[in-house]
């Protein structure tokens, strides 16, 4: 099981202070949805030669034009990046095709996915490298977690490893460890806390 931190709301000087703070405990950093907005891939190419052995995640939530945009994602120094479940299954296939053939890593977010079993197992027979179970902030906000999500994911797939974020944090991350997720997505839980280098030091230990 390994750890990513999905950083959001900071800019590029300050996702760099969390990786040097974090990066001890931290396998995989999250480039957020909001720095791609924000920074563009731009940004990741200055992390990645700041970090050049960390593994990156573009959080590119990709929709379409799937083969071009992923590897513009890889180009600029992401190990691994994201597609949405709700795309096209030609998308999702050229996605694969392509992150494989420049050896890396997919992950599918099921966010907005509908029959999250269904889908699960159409993504499994593709060859997905992850799927994720994703329960957005506005949800989060509603009260919803992605406990539920991932032990249907679980039951449904064969090959692919599987993920997990949505509002989790040092208090609740045992629950969600007990699913034994292969990726568990944490964000807020440690890049807002007062100490983030102590909270990502207390989820890995709970990992182990």
């Amino acid at each position: 099981m390994k750890l990513q931190l999905a950083i959001d709301l900071e800019d590029i000087d300050g996702v760099m202070n969390l990786i040097e703070k974090t990066k001890d405990s931290v396998d995989v950093f999250e480039y957020g949805t909001p720095l791609v907005i924000n920074f563009g891939l731009e940004g990741l190419k200055k992390i990645r030669d700041r970090f050049p052995d960390i593994t990156l995640l573009a959080d590119a939530k990709i929709m379409d034009v799937a083969s071009y945009e992923v590897s513009q994602a890889f180009k600029y120094g992401a190990d691994i990046t994201t597609i949405l479940g709700v795309a096209e299954d030609q998308s999702i296939k050229d996605a694969i095709k392509t992150t494989h053939e420049m050896g890396k890593e997919l992950l599918v977010d099921m966010i907005g996915v509908q029959d999250i079993a269904k889908r699960a197992q159409e993504l499994d027979k593709m060859g997905a490298d992850y799927i994720g179970t994703h329960t957005g902030y506005d949800l989060q906000a509603l009260g919803k977690t992605p406990f539920e999500d991932l032990h249907t994911i679980k039951e449904n797939v064969k090959e692919t490893k599987t993920a997990v974020a949505g509002g989790i944090k040092v208090n609740t991350a045992e629950k969600i460890i007990n699913e034994q997720p292969d990726l568990l997505i944490v964000g807020g839980g440690i890049s807002t806390v007062d100490d983030p280098a102590k909270a990502a030091k207390e989820i890995k230990a709970m990992m182990k």
